[in-house]
């Protein structure tokens, strides 16, 4: 699944477009290299999106293509 689209179906991110453009600056990271957009994701990634100050950082737990708003949780694990 493309990192943006991982990012809004696991809501870390609120929207894609959004999701997107932090990409485009560079702002996320996959396994500590600047990732793209459309750059994959896949069960057992680390990634971290850095937000101003504040930095978050998760692990790809599963990859869904959709899912419930109460089961997003489910797809990462904060570190």
């Amino acid at each position: 699944m493309r990192l943006d689209k991982f990012l809004k179906v696991s809501r870390l991110i609120k929207r894609r477009t959004v999701a997107n453009e932090a990409c485009d600056a560079g702002r996320v990271l996959i396994n500590d290299k600047p990732a793209k957009a459309s750059t994959a994701v896949k069960t057992g990634d680390v990634i971290e999106i850095q937000f101003g100050v504040k930095s978050v950082k998760v692990e790809v737990l599963d990859v869904q293509e959709t899912v419930r708003k109460e089961a997003a949780a489910e797809l990462y694990r904060y570190l």
